[in-house]
């Protein structure tokens, strides 16, 4: 038993993925000051129970502008275009107010799932100008007491097909704008909308996180200019690229070769499951495709990936809750995870979104930020495999949120 200084904030009997046995981590000053078994210290104590600590949860890929529409658009087709031509419909009437009450709706559901580290993605264009951006902005630092929000603005609709794009994306990015992001499908000119989203990158200093190849067709795609663009720009692990559901419909040598592309430019993958199973493949009569790319697979053959959100509860994907742990299950449901993959689905959340978004500070860790969940569970497999309760967060060493066990009522 080691002799420390008095903590704020003591947690004790903490299973952490790293410790094979519980440990006691001391807090202070918002901060991870001590990792160790038995600290003898003074400090307002937390007992974990020898239950598993997190982190927290790290959602990549999220759109909070447009979520919780499902109650006014009365939207019931399932492609990628009438998806996004019920949302472009909406949009133009989208307050500041509306953006930020939907937004914090969601928010507040990801954050007592265990999420404290978020990439939103911000549609700015004509329609919407910078209502969306602004309410974002607004969450980011209303809810900094429980989550860091980062924003990503990008052009839902086009870039150089779309007059006055340009200039707001400029002004976002001017005014906070933490990544910028694409959607070259979308786009007259993919190429040109290509070359101008990774100039902007450059020009800020931000990082990129495209839309790619929203469908089932590997005979065309835009990732060999992705990668061009970003071996050309030395921009190798500032890339990331979601939904990439082509990649899904690869043959194996095909997929070996853009696996080694991928890892060789230092492109990273966002797959998107609630998404990519709900809007693709729908055409199909029989043995319906899934359409979701193997993370679990291209994070074992060197290629950083995540699992993430994207749409909660509009025509994109009318589902959602924003717990990241329930959709890692959905993944590994989905991908036929073996068990032996349940630990890398569980880093699909956790560890490798955080490489992505290059979180140097993210991690329990001496040093780093004191942002800890705690998951009912002893076993980190079991995380995945099934859904414990996170029984409470904590952010900078603040508690967050606390959910009680439920209660049994037997018979007399």
């Amino acid at each position: 038993m080691t002799a420390q200084p008095a903590f704020d904030l003591i947690f004790r009997n903490t299973l952490l993925r790293s410790t094979a046995a519980p440990v006691d981590i001391g807090v202070r000053g918002g901060r991870f000051a001590a990792i160790e078994p038995q600290l003898a210290c003074d400090g307002v104590e937390v007992d974990v129970g020898g239950r598993l600590a997190l982190p927290g949860f790290v959602d990549t890929h999220i759109h909070l502008d447009k979520a919780c529409l499902l109650g006014r658009c009365g939207h019931n087709r399932g492609s990628v275009s009438d998806a996004i031509r019920a949302v472009a419909g909406m949009k133009k009437d989208f307050t500041v107010e509306d953006v930020y009450a939907r937004g914090a709706k969601v928010l507040e559901r990801a954050i007592v799932h265990g999420t404290t580290r978020m990439r939103t993605h911000v549609e700015i264009d004509p329609r919407i100008a910078l209502r969306g951006f602004e309410a974002v902005k607004a969450l980011k630092r209303d809810y900094a007491w429980a989550i860091d929000l980062s924003l990503c603005v990008f052009p839902q609709e086009g870039l150089t097909n779309d007059p006055g794009s340009d200039e707001l994306l400029v002004q976002a990015l001017r005014d906070g704008g933490d990544a910028i992001g694409g959607c070259p499908y979308m786009d007259t000119d993919p190429n040109a909308h290509l070359e101008r989203i990774f100039a902007l990158a450059q020009e800020f200093d931000v990082d990129v996180d495209l839309h790619l190849d929203f469908d089932l067709d590997p005979s065309w795609w835009h990732l060999d200019e992705v990668c061009r663009q970003t071996e050309l720009r030395n921009y190798g692990g500032r890339v990331a690229i979601g939904h990439a559901t082509k990649l899904s419909a690869l043959p194996p040598e095909r997929m070996k070769a853009a696996t080694a592309q991928l890892a060789t430019s230092g492109v990273v993958v966002t797959v998107l499951p609630a998404t990519d199973l709900y809007l693709m493949g729908r055409e199909a009569t029989h043995n319906v495709p899934r359409g979701v790319t193997l993370a679990h697979k291209l994070a074992d053959d060197g290629v950083l990936c995540s699992v993430a959100t994207n749409n909660v509860l509009n025509p994109f994907t009318p589902f959602g809750d924003a717990s990241l742990l329930r959709m890692a299950n959905f993944y590994a449901n989905v991908a036929h995870a073996s068990v032996s993959d349940f630990d890398t689905c569980l880093d699909l959340v956790t560890e490798l979104p955080a490489r992505l978004m290059n979180l140097s500070d993210y991690g329990i860790k001496v040093g780093n930020p004191a942002d800890l969940v705690v998951l009912d569970t002893q076993d980190s497999r079991f995380a995945i495999a099934e859904l414990p309760d996170i029984v409470m967060g904590f952010k900078a060493g603040r508690q967050t949120f606390e959910r009680q066990r439920p209660t049994l009522f037997g018979p007399g």
